[in-house]
């Protein structure tokens, strides 16, 4: 599926994050690496991580809830996609990052699933030949750290074809990267001065909501948050 991504100007109703603007956040040349108090995952906790989440799966193929990144930057290969909706949670820039978007001097917020109200995204169905092949692709991209700030969960969605139950991954309230409310003027703050060795948050809030606005779909935080993050960028 391919996306239309803003290139400069604007009308009304359009996106005002374009790329001009994000481009004058460039990416770190360098990846600045682990903290020196963080702890990562090891193959033994990949293996219980993929266990655990196949043993909760329902019969049939496995889908995941794409709402961030993974709609526009997908771990792997996927057979279908279908618009979808899921109740009980909403996408909220609710987790620090000091690493690929963010530095520890400076860091940067991602897109995770909180409590309440509903969010619309994707659910994607992986391929039936690679699937848990490609499952523990996407389980070693989400989740680095322990303890996580992602929770793997079977949700349930919508779509206009019937529901489905999906892996999504909505956050660890209990996790110290978990930043509880924040002001969307301070998220765009951030957003519009975090940056790491894969780019900006500028960047990743922008192809959001491009990949959304493609869907014909507008999150009215996000598209707040993209004209506030402009207005940071502006010259």
């Amino acid at each position: 599926m391919s996306v239309r991504l803003p290139k400069g100007g604007k009308e009304p109703g359009e996106m005002a994050l374009t790329r001009d603007l994000v481009a004058r956040l460039a990416a770190l040349p360098t990846d600045c690496g682990p903290g020196p108090n963080d702890r990562l995952c090891d193959e033994s906790d990949y293996g219980r991580l993929l266990s655990d989440v196949l043993g909760g799966k329902p019969a049939g193929d496995i889908w995941l809830f794409a709402y961030g990144s993974l709609m526009w930057r997908p771990a792997c290969l996927d057979e279908e996609r279908r618009p979808a909706l899921l109740l009980g949670h909403h996408r909220q820039f609710c987790l620090w990052v000091r690493r690929f978007r963010g530095t520890p001097e400076r860091p940067g917020l991602m897109l995770a699933l909180e409590r309440g109200g509903q969010c619309h995204g994707l659910a994607l169905r992986l391929r039936r030949s690679t699937m848990e092949q490609d499952l523990d692709k996407v389980l070693r991209r989400e989740i680095i750290m322990k303890p996580s700030a992602y929770l793997p969960r079977w949700l349930k969605i919508r779509t206009a074809a019937g529901p489905l139950t999906a892996l999504g991954f909505v956050i660890n309230r209990d996790c110290p990267r978990y930043t509880g409310p924040l002001a969307e003027s301070r998220v765009a703050e951030i957003l519009a001065g975090a940056v790491g060795h894969i780019g900006s948050g500028g960047e990743y809030l922008m192809h959001t909501v491009a990949h959304l606005e493609e869907l014909g779909l507008r999150d009215r935080l996000l598209w707040r948050l993209q004209a506030l993050v402009a207005k940071e960028l502006a010259p």
